[in-house]
């Protein structure tokens, strides 16, 4: 697989990561998960793409539902995290993958369900990536995007950008209520369904999770104080740098 200089910098922040993310309480925890079990639960033996899968959280939440897991990441680290993890949870029905969201490599149809979980930040180009899902799902199949999402103020917007790139130099963009609807909708999807989430971020743990160098640390501290009281209160940045943000989970067919 050729990659991108993007792709490169992607696998490189996250390989060596892996098992900090296996172990990541913010990554395995969380509301949206009985969600995706109670859609799945309708539907015997899916197909189930779980795109971006990092860790493998999803994939795991989910399998004892589904038919067939694929646990789909650019990091072969990762993957070789969930195969193992997936391995010692006797969960024979999860198989791992290794590609870019922007070319999958399935066959048009291929899945009743695509989920994905904190990835689609770091996609080079969701708009491709998005109808690449479209084009993988088979009709009527359904998709679920849970990332964090960017305020609709430009000032909180370029906050929280600025200290995501910081921190993780993959990272291209956390995306809108309303950019999503529209990339979804220009993907040929519908949305049928969407909510929000506040997410707490501790800072320690936040930064040393990505091993993100102290420079960055330092800047992020910096911006974090500098900035006024809107940003503050917005983002509930506390003393030691800890905050919170938005969770968007937004529900979608084809």
């Amino acid at each position: 697989m050729t990659q991108s200089h993007h792709e490169a910098v992607v696998e490189r922040q996250f390989g060596a990561q892996a098992n900090a993310y296996l172990n990541s309480a913010v990554h395995a925890q969380g509301e949206e998960f009985a969600q995706l079990r109670e859609r799945l639960s309708a539907t015997t033996g899916a197909r189930v793409l779980d795109l971006g899968c990092g860790a493998g959280h999803v994939s795991f939440q989910i399998a004892s539902l589904a038919g067939e897991v694929v646990a789909y990441d650019l990091s072969q680290q990762m993957l070789d995290v969930v195969a193992s993890a997936a391995a010692e949870r006797g969960l024979d029905n999860i198989r791992t993958e290794q590609g870019v969201a922007e070319s999958l490599p399935f066959e048009d149809g291929a899945f009743d369900f695509v989920f994905s979980r904190y990835s689609a930040h770091h996609w080079r180009d969701v708009g491709q990536a998005l109808r690449e899902v479209r084009r993988v799902l088979k009709p009527c199949g359904v998709v679920c995007f849970i990332d964090v999402a960017a305020p609709g103020l430009p000032l909180l917007d370029t906050h929280l950008q600025a200290v995501e790139v910081l921190r993780d130099t993959s990272h291209v963009r956390d995306y809108s209520p309303s950019e999503w609807t529209r990339l979804v909708g220009e993907a040929g999807l519908a949305v049928t369904g969407c909510s929000r989430q506040r997410l707490r971020l501790e800072f320690t743990s936040w930064v040393e999770r990505m091993r993100t160098p102290e420079v960055m640390r330092q800047a992020i501290r910096a911006l974090q104080l500098s900035v006024g009281d809107e940003v503050r209160e917005y983002f509930e940045i506390d003393a030691e740098g800890s905050f919170s943000t938005d969770v968007l989970v937004l529900w979608a067919t084809k």
